[in-house]
């Protein structure tokens, strides 16, 4: 792999960043020599036009009154011939003459003009001039315009409306038939990526083997559909890839396209949506006739939900389908006209299952779902080896160590992790990206960053009790995650953070587990009130949270004998896949309200008890936070008296 001279690998992500730029070859259209002749015959026209009509340098005309100057020299004799366009008169003296004879700075000139006044007798103006023998011209009141004038204006417009319909032919012939001038509108805007220049591969997806391992028989089917066809079977005409966002949805996708390689068609399902009523018809067909055209292929379409939702109740005022409906029946439509022998695999992926129209998900259209986890300990050591391929590490860097600190995270936070560790060691000057990088760039992303406010020293005191509340229940109560990080400076909306993360991945929790979560909740409130003696609003978001942890126990866990077991409460994205439930009577209602305030009442009790039995360790734990600010786990274990309790996690191979 190739490596500049600080010995930084250069190579291309999975997904195709750090591909350098391909220029386009050949002259730009605005390059070509026939338009370089076509502007340089507008300029010539342009200054041959301003030699001919730009107005003579000669003697310049002087405008004089006409009453009493231009009568007075008519009498004197000096005006050799006037000649006259309307009310204004242009003439010659026969001399050269001053005006205004008192001004030195005037040249002498025998052009002049003036003009008639509209209530002067003209008669004795003309016998006027008649005497005095001055020869008069007339000239026509209507301009006399040239012959580039008149050709213009004659034959301008109709030329400009004849070059106007050339060009929209000419646009129409290159859009698509059938619709004229817009036919760029009914063309799809997906982005095609041959076969030869897709780079990712299944060793490029890492966390998400199971479903790898479904998609590998998808690509057999590319690379082999004759082998199935020969046995009676047929391709699978659609794959739905669901799962939250960040867990590979896309790139999994590309893989599958690398690994058959096949030509990978990608859009997203809200770009075929216009205000025009049918466009998104017409990119549908446009779309899938392409895929078939350069068969095997695949079409991925992500963010499935924008036009995938279910038409239950979604019926306009006029009882027409709009424009959403219309694309989706022709995704069907398309999916349903697919051959068994053409190989052409449909890729959707969603976060939303279960709001999908259950015609998509019927068989014979997405014959395979696909659920995409998030991955575990395991799979994120195996994501962090691939987004660090090409940043040079430390000897301290332990990818295993920064996997087991990040439960619950997905692809994109991982490489998100690996992007900002690499950013903060360039700041600080590193040759290689050391596991402190790593470490404050995970505090920066679960924490936030620093925020450069003062506290006053009361706050301070306040917030560093606060906290070792928390802290300090966390240690001392069985089922709580282990305690990682104590800080008193402020991040992000909070005065103070206690990060708490367990030591393995959990999938399910305990009744006493959730018990445990509610009672290191309540332990910064009630530190406050035991060193205090009053409370403040600094435990807004803890109370939200035990409050939502006691409520999901009782109406949807049944971890209430009062209630039982029965789901009270609707579940989270409740549809196709998570059947929800009835609406609850008000008794019942207020039986829920009663025993979450039963729940927390017992857990108060309890943390009350807790941190009065070891007063003594909160105060030592409170005066280590205020005179370092922040402690990690071993220091706030020590500070506070209490043996650690973690596990080492066992050492991944």
């Amino acid at each position: 792999m190739p490596r500049d001279k600080r010995g930084w690998q250069v190579s291309p992500a999975p997904d195709g960043r750090g591909m350098p730029e391909q220029t386009p070859k050949g002259p730009a259209a605005h390059r070509r020599p026939g338009f370089l002749w076509f502007v340089l015959i507008l300029i010539a026209l342009n200054w041959l036009s301003l030699l001919l009509f730009q107005p003579s340098s000669g003697e310049q005309r002087v405008t004089v009154p006409f009453s009493p100057y231009f009568l007075e020299q008519v009498k004197e004799g000096s005006v050799a011939a006037i000649s006259s366009k309307g009310d204004t008169i242009q003439g010659k003296f026969k001399t050269k003459l001053r005006y205004p004879s008192t001004d030195k700075k005037a040249k002498p000139t025998k052009l002049f003009a003036t003009q008639v006044p509209s209530f002067w007798n003209g008669s004795q103006l003309s016998a006027l001039l008649q005497e005095k023998a001055v020869k008069i011209n007339a000239e026509s009141t209507s301009e006399s315009k040239s012959l580039l004038t008149e050709l213009l204006l004659g034959f301008g417009p109709t030329l400009l409306i004849v070059g106007l319909f050339v060009l929209i032919a000419r646009r129409a012939a290159k859009g698509a038939s059938g619709m004229g001038a817009l036919g760029n509108f009914g063309r799809s805007q997906a982005r095609r990526v041959d076969p030869e220049k897709i780079r990712v591969t299944f060793a490029d997806v890492a966390g998400i083997d199971e479903a790898k391992s479904e998609l590998s028989e998808i690509v057999d089917f590319l690379r082999n559909p004759d082998r199935y066809g020969s046995l009676g079977g047929r391709m699978p005409h659609g794959v739905l890839l669901s799962g939250a966002p960040g867990t590979g949805k896309t790139l999994l996708a590309r893989a599958v396209a690398g690994e058959a390689h096949a030509a990978f068609f990608s859009i997203s399902a809200s770009e075929f949506i216009e205000a025009i009523v049918g466009v998104g018809a017409s990119r549908v067909r446009d779309l899938f006739a392409k895929a078939k055209e350069a068969a095997p292929a695949i079409i991925f379409i992500d963010e499935l939900d924008a036009i995938g939702r279910s038409r239950q109740g979604s019926v306009s005022v006029t009882g027409a389908n709009d424009e959403r409906e219309q694309t989706l029946d022709q995704i069907l439509t398309e999916i349903d006209g697919f051959e068994s022998s053409q190989a052409v695999i449909v890729l959707a992926a969603t976060n939303r299952p279960d709001v999908l129209d259950p015609a998509l998900l019927r068989a014979g259209r997405f014959d395979r779902r696909v659920t995409v986890q998030a991955p575990d300990r395991k799979g994120r050591v195996e994501i962090l080896e691939v987004h660090t391929r090409s940043i040079p590490l430390d000897d301290d860097a332990d990818l295993q160590a920064i996997a087991s600190s990040t439960p619950g995270m997905v692809g994109a936070d991982l490489a998100n992790l690996a992007n900002e560790a690499a950013l903060l060691a360039a700041r600080r000057g590193h040759e290689k990206v050391r596991m402190s990088d790593f470490t404050d760039s995970l505090e920066k992303i679960m924490l936030g960053s620093p925020r450069g406010i003062l506290l006053s020293a009361a706050d301070r005191e306040r917030t560093a009790y606060h906290e070792s509340g928390h802290a300090l229940v966390g240690m001392l109560t069985p089922g709580a995650d282990p305690v990682r990080k104590v800080s008193i400076i402020p991040r992000g909306m909070a005065l103070g953070v206690t990060l708490s993360t367990p030591d393995s991945d959990r999938v399910s929790y305990s009744r006493e587990d959730l018990e445990a979560k509610i009672r290191v909740a309540l332990g910064g409130r009630v530190a406050e009130e035991i060193v205090y003696g009053t409370i403040t609003t600094g435990a807004e978001s803890d109370i939200q949270q035990l409050t939502q942890i006691a409520r999901q126990m009782v109406g949807r866990w049944g971890m209430s004998e009062a209630v039982g077991p029965i789901a009270v409460l609707p579940a989270d994205g409740e549809g196709p896949f998570l059947p929800g439930v009835s609406a609850t009577s008000e008794s019942t209602q207020r039986l829920i309200d009663e025993e979450v305030r039963r729940l927390i009442d017992l857990a108060h009790q309890q943390v009350t008890h807790l941190l009065g039995d070891h007063r003594d360790q909160l105060e030592s734990l409170a005066q280590a936070l205020l005179k370092t600010e922040t402690l990690d786990e071993l220091d706030a274990y020590t500070a506070a008296g209490v043996p650690a309790r973690r596990e080492e996690p066992a050492v991944i191979s």
